[in-house]
């Protein structure tokens, strides 16, 4: 492992412990404050090219307990966070997520956040289903379940709409998605449990003529290939929808990855970034997640036919090299007691999750994504230091990365981040969890701020 660590390149030494705000009680402070690790999570180059630099601030705490978040930062400042807690939601006829989340928004630079509550006995807004400021200062947020609707073919969806800066929200309002051949049952989720519902995931784009994209995963008639680690949990294809009315309505515009053979989940878990400069104006670009690589595909025509996806691997974190960790862990044993060596490739590989991707005002593309070394035994041993999270950085509208960050490395964390520019340019809101889910572990959502500075050969 030796070999990794003198590729890294220390960006930012300082590391300072941030309590909870003041806009928490002084006692909730107290009680998790000590649950942020003792371990300093000091992001490290792993590849570069000179032409940037990259300069982390300090690690906050923002969401105590909390795992897997999802962020806006709006034009004016104010940073929208959402993430899940430990506890069980509400009783719903509807389906929703198997865990409490908890909604956290700070209107100062993330310094201070203050919790949003629930209404009693409604679990509210699952964020995870895109969450974006429109050109006129309104902010709207999907719920990321899709259920099926009074005729075949249709979706319905719950939008949530702001005016005033998430002061007051309205919502949810119904509505409805147009998606031909839409198959809602026939899948359970990676849990085990019943999953009627296609999911909205990541990013809402406005296009200048003021009609939205997003994306969806789920099924179309047809698809019924199973996972290969759950199968009652059918693999996912990844599809691309319209609305012209600011969400009310929304059309499927077209698949934008199918293959059964491809990773253990299908395609999943995507993001969507639209690009306004470079030799390809207005183009697409999708990563996804497919439970083993990272894949990514493109749209020339405002999403209507796609390139073929294509795996897309990072400054050579390729997740099958497994002969670069298989030493480490071939005295440990996976979760059904057998050994990970030579003739268990499958659990020693590694895995590529939850993809995010943002275009800078200056051009620049941002993504942020975690790796899974091994794919599952990383919850008992993480040490591993590719095991962590992760920023890449193109300057050239995605033909290349040639800028990597490894942000945490060797620590327990859900691989889960979000990344927001802030109203100043080449500036962005960064955060991730660290912990995981077993019971009596220490889980938080931290925060922290990215400068990204062009340097001179």
């Amino acid at each position: 492992m030796t070999q990794f660590r003198r590729l890294a390149v220390v960006l930012v030494a300082s590391f300072l412990l941030f309590g909870a705000s003041s806009a928490r009680g002084a006692d909730e402070s107290a009680q998790f404050q000590a649950q942020i690790p003792a371990k300093q999570n000091v992001p490290t180059v792993i590849q570069s090219d000179g032409t940037l630099r990259l300069s982390f601030g300090e690690e906050h705490l923002i969401l105590p307990r909390g795992l897997q978040p999802s962020l806006l930062c709006t034009r004016a400042g104010t940073l929208i966070l959402q993430a899940q807690l430990p506890e069980k939601p509400f009783p719903s006829k509807r389906i929703s997520y198997p865990s409490a989340l908890g909604t956290e928004v700070s209107r100062d630079g993330g310094k201070q956040w203050t919790n949003i509550p629930l209404k009693p006995g409604v679990n509210g807004l699952d964020m995870e289903g895109g969450i974006t400021q429109l050109h006129d200062g309104t902010i709207i947020a999907l719920d990321t379940y899709i259920t099926p609707g009074n005729r075949p073919g249709l979706g319905m969806g719950q939008l949530y709409v702001s005016k005033d800066e998430w002061k007051s929200v309205q919502g949810p309002i119904d509505v409805e998605f147009d998606l031909p051949n839409a198959k809602f049952t026939g899948s359970t989720d990676d849990g085990g449990r019943p999953h009627a519902a296609h999911r909205a995931h990541r990013r809402i784009l406005e296009l200048p003529n003021g009609d939205l994209l997003t994306t969806l995963y789920g099924w179309l008639e047809g698809d019924a290939t199973p996972s290969t680690y759950a199968p009652k949990m059918m693999k996912t294809r990844v599809m691309l929808v319209r609305s012209s009315d600011r969400g009310r309505h929304w059309h499927f515009v077209a698949t934008v990855a199918c293959d059964p053979s491809v990773g253990t989940e299908g395609f999943g878990e995507a993001v969507l970034c639209r690009v306004s400069g470079g030799s390809h104006p207005g183009r697409l670009l999708c990563l996804m997640r497919t439970g083993r690589n990272l894949y990514e595909s493109r749209s020339d025509d405002v999403g209507r036919t796609w390139s073929s996806p294509r795996e897309l691997v990072i400054a050579g974190l390729d997740v099958n090299r497994t002969d670069l960790w298989i030493e480490h862990f071939r005295k440990f044993k996976d979760f059904h007691g057998k050994l990970l060596d030579e003739h268990n490739l499958d659990e020693l590989r590694g895995a590529v999750v939850d993809p995010d991707l943002i275009e800078l005002r200056s051009g620049l593309l941002v993504a942020a994504f975690g790796v899974r070394v091994p794919q599952k035994l990383c919850w008992q041993h993480p040490e591993f230091p590719w095991n962590g999270t992760y920023i890449a950085v193109s300057a050239d509208h995605g033909e290349t990365w040639a800028n990597v960050v490894r942000i945490t490395s060797g620590v327990l964390t859900t691989h889960y981040m979000a990344i927001e520019e802030s109203p100043t340019n080449n500036r962005l809101y960064v955060t991730y969890d660290l912990g995981g889910w077993s019971r009596g572990m220490s889980r938080n959502i931290v925060g922290r701020w990215l400068d990204i500075f062009e340097t001179k050969r």
